[in-house]
């Protein structure tokens, strides 16, 4: 039931995230495994390099999200709930519910006060994805700026 403040992660939402990032995981491991051939290795510039650097940092990303739902997937509702209990501050006087949010990954132990805490899933998790997204973003800005400047350079044109 979607009004159950005692929730935590949907189980469905959990196999579809553990599909998903498992297929781009599989997918990116093949594409840049192929980029490693003594062919390609020598026609690379640094644009696909750039290029490869974000899509590595878009499988790093897979891997440690992966990571945090199955922390959340092998758990179960009972050990989360125990979780949230043990590591409640010695000021709060009880709980009033246990929400699960994918993104960021985390389950929420929420309090009467509203100073809410997270369990369950290791600390380097979130801050870790978002150094990755970082530099995925800016590893395709640069390999999109490089491969446009050698377009222009190629065919002659002015910026």
């Amino acid at each position: 039931m979607a009004s159950d403040p005692w929730q935590g992660h949907d189980v469905g939402g959990l196999f579809v995230g553990l599909f998903a990032g498992s297929t781009i995981l599989m997918a990116l491991t093949v594409y840049l495994g192929s980029r490693l051939s003594p062919g390609t290795l020598r026609r690379y510039t640094p644009s696909r390099v750039c290029r490869d650097v974000s899509l590595a940092a878009v499988a790093a990303g897979a891997v440690l999200y992966l990571w945090g739902l199955l922390h959340v997937l092998l758990t179960e509702e009972r050990e989360q709930a125990e979780e949230c209990a043990a590591r409640r501050p010695a000021d709060v006087p009880g709980l009033v519910g246990l929400r699960g949010d994918f993104v960021p990954l985390r389950l929420v132990c929420e309090t009467p006060n509203g100073h809410d805490y997270h369990v369950l899933i290791p600390d380097y998790i979130n801050p870790a994805l978002a150094g990755l997204l970082l530099l995925a973003l800016g590893g395709a800005a640069a390999s999109g700026l490089l491969n446009r400047a050698r377009r222009r350079a190629f065919t002659g044109r002015k910026a």
